[in-house]
């Protein structure tokens, strides 16, 4: 590429593309059209899961694309993914229209504030409407040029191979506008992608090249991390010796997985880089628990940072109402022993997300009886997770107070049961509910009724100033008096 030198000393860099847009709207099978890099066969349920940056050319320029998950519980990625962007594709298919993850898509771009362009995919199905895309999107205030807005339009179809060069040029002509410039002299910085650990060649992170130029051997360092550039390799996975701005490559050497969307930074010494480092172990960070929640603890354990990044998210907004999902413990790579270990301590589930337990987990799963659940897909976890919860909480008995009543009168006394009249002072009293007999403020005994009248019928249910007598089985005896609390007990409902 033909980098133009400003008086500054800034040069020209290729653009940082994000591709947004609803699943099944055509983003991973339009960057496979755009370089014949394919994806899609290798996703499960045809979704992509994971962060991926690849690179372009064209004219002699290059582009750099951050493919972002279309599926809902990626939101997190897909708004971290902008905020690392230049500019936004936003997919939208042309038969479909705008959907929910569309509206959140549009969501990131607005935040990230970054200029975008509109794809209309799948322009060559016979249902094809873009104008009903055009006209959803202005009620979401994104206005395309032709009803004067400031986003342009390419019509495309990954499949037939229509507008891809258009595409490309329009975001040429994006970035142009954009005079996107930055300085090679000084050290390199950028943002963390993605990053997992490699069974064989250990931690691997995803990098993107924000300002300088990464080389080997530099020292390298976020927050939470750093290490020795000891290789880099690009999108392909052949080795480079160096990294310009904008350029995605593969990192080896960091000490310990950094964090997904971490800002990394070179230093002249190791001893520089590890000073900069902060630890920050938010698993280790324990909050006071609301003592009336039911905690349901769990680990998990996925392929890489951003699916489990993703799946926390997802936890965190489950309903916490009634029980407290706590994640004791996550990471990156294979369910091992000490995961194993914990569980069966704590009482957790081990939740693997592409991921599986090693040969030794297996075996002590089985010996101490924890339970692992595995799953490709992240909905499908979520969905079981819920069900989980779901079945745990719908075993547990609720009590609710009904009523009370003032007793008036005992009529018969028998061994274990008694006939007594009284006056209904508040809610209402059922047929087969159970009671608690007060005296003198303290809860003397408790019992249950088994037939229920008012004025000589039986009835199913007494109101507020009812009078009314009371078959009572239970082994205190009650005295004129004594207020009687009535409540039923049932079995806990939840929705998830």
């Amino acid at each position: 590429m033909t980098e133009k030198k400003s008086e500054k000393g800034l040069k020209t860099r290729p653009p940082v593309v994000v591709v947004l847009g609803h699943v099944d709207h055509g983003k991973s099978s339009l960057l496979e059209a755009i370089k014949d890099f394919r994806i899609t066969s290798r996703e499960a349920g045809g979704i992509t899961q994971h962060i991926g940056a690849y690179e372009v050319e064209i004219k002699g320029k290059k582009i750099t694309f951050i493919d972002t998950p279309g599926h809902e519980a990626f939101y997190a990625m897909r708004s971290r993914g902008a905020k690392v962007a230049d500019i936004a594709i936003l997919v939208v298919a042309a038969e479909e229209g705008v959907k929910p993850q569309t509206k959140e898509a549009l969501g990131c771009i607005k935040e990230a504030n970054i200029p975008a362009i509109l794809a209309i995919n799948k322009i060559d199905k016979p249902e094809a409407n873009p104008q009903k895309v055009k006209s959803e999107l202005a009620k979401e205030n994104f206005l395309v040029e032709e009803i004067g807005g400031d986003i342009p339009v390419v019509e495309t179809s990954a499949i037939k191979k229509i507008g891809i060069q258009e595409l490309l040029e329009m975001i040429l002509l994006v970035a142009e506008m954009q005079n996107l410039k930055v300085s090679e002299e000084v050290p390199a910085e950028g943002v963390i992608i993605e990053s997992h650990l490699d069974e064989k060649r250990g931690i691997i992170a995803n990098v993107l090249v924000k300002a300088g130029i990464l080389k080997k051997q530099d020292f390298i360092a976020t927050k939470t991390t750093c290490g020795k550039v000891k290789q880099l390799e690009d999108f392909l996975g052949r080795a480079v010796e160096q990294a310009e701005p904008s350029k995605p490559v593969s990192v080896l050497g960091f000490e310990a997985l950094p964090q997904v969307g971490e800002r990394f930074k070179v230093f002249e010494t190791i001893k520089k880089a590890r000073e900069y480092v902060i630890i920050k172990d938010k698993e280790q960070a324990r909050t006071v628990v609301d003592e009336q929640k039911k905690l349901f603890k769990i680990i998990i354990k996925a392929d890489v940072l951003g699916s489990l990044e993703a799946i926390k998210e997802m936890v965190n907004r489950l309903p916490q109402e009634d029980v407290l999902v706590q994640v004791i413990k996550s990471g990156a790579g294979l369910i091992n022993e000490d995961d194993v270990q914990m569980a069966a301590a704590t009482g957790a589930k081990i939740f693997g997300f592409h991921t599986a337990p090693n040969g030794l987990a297996a075996k002590l799963a089985d010996q101490k009886n924890v339970e692992i659940f595995l799953y490709d897909v992240i909905y499908e976890l979520l969905d079981a997770l819920k069900k989980l919860i779901k079945a745990k909480l719908e075993t547990e008995v609720v009590r609710k107070d009904i009523g009370k009543l003032k007793v008036l009168k005992v009529f018969r006394t028998e061994k274990d049961k008694q006939i007594v009249g009284g006056r209904i002072t508040s809610g209402e009293v059922v047929n087969n509910s159970k009671l608690e007999i007060i005296r003198d403020d303290q809860i003397i005994s408790q019992g249950k009724i088994s037939q229920l009248q008012k004025e000589r019928k039986k009835i199913e249910k007494g109101l507020a100033q009812d009078e009314v007598g009371i078959l009572y089985h239970g082994r205190e005896k009650i005295q004129e008096g004594d207020i009687l609390q009535f409540y039923v007990e049932e079995q806990k409902k939840i929705e998830l």
